[in-house]
């Protein structure tokens, strides 16, 4: 955490490094993003030898989206594995692994400023599960410019049409 009177920056950057050097992924190759494009997770796949250490990663992934929102939806997908992960989940996971090699410093700024305007986006990848067919939506809300909640999650109904997956989006993220 760094801090000034007019900014705080949150960062999990040593909590980064330990999962690096605890993952033998401290001198991999650093990639843009967090998922490949081009991914179609299935549940065939050979079975992970070590579900234990995949369960202790992505949960190690999860407490990171504290000051991460750009990995929210990886670690969101590879959590849908947890039970029974093949090779395929667990390169998804070393996926996020080489992400977070690439953006170390990225973190939370929160900026002091007198605006209270609250602002919140949501959206939704329609069928976007090659599984089930379920919906992932997300939201962000903002605070005075500054971004205080997120989530993406998976949709626990199939949506027959992109409006009603955008609509249960809209209704199912409210800010309590």
């Amino acid at each position: 955490m760094a801090t000034s009177s007019k900014r705080l920056f949150l960062s999990q950057r040593k909590y980064i490094l330990d999962l690096l050097t605890e993952s033998n992924m401290k001198d991999a190759k650093p990639v843009q993003t967090p998922l490949d494009s081009k991914l179609k997770l299935n549940l065939e796949g050979k079975p992970l030898p070590n579900i234990g250490y995949y369960q202790r990663l992505v949960g190690k992934f999860i407490y990171l989206t504290i000051t991460r929102p750009d990995i929210t939806f990886a670690v969101s997908l590879a959590s849908q594995f947890m039970h029974a992960p093949t090779i395929e989940h667990f390169n998804l996971v070393k996926r996020v692994l080489r992400y977070l090699k690439g953006s170390i410093g990225r973190g939370i700024l929160m900026k002091r400023n007198d605006n209270t305007q609250v602002v919140g986006y949501c959206d939704v990848d329609w069928a976007g599960n090659q599984i089930d067919q379920k919906s992932t939506s997300g939201y962000c809300t903002f605070v005075g410019g500054n971004l205080v909640t997120w989530k993406s999650k998976k949709q626990s109904v199939i949506a027959r049409s992109s409006a009603k997956a955008e609509y249960r989006s809209m209704t199912s993220h409210h800010v309590n």
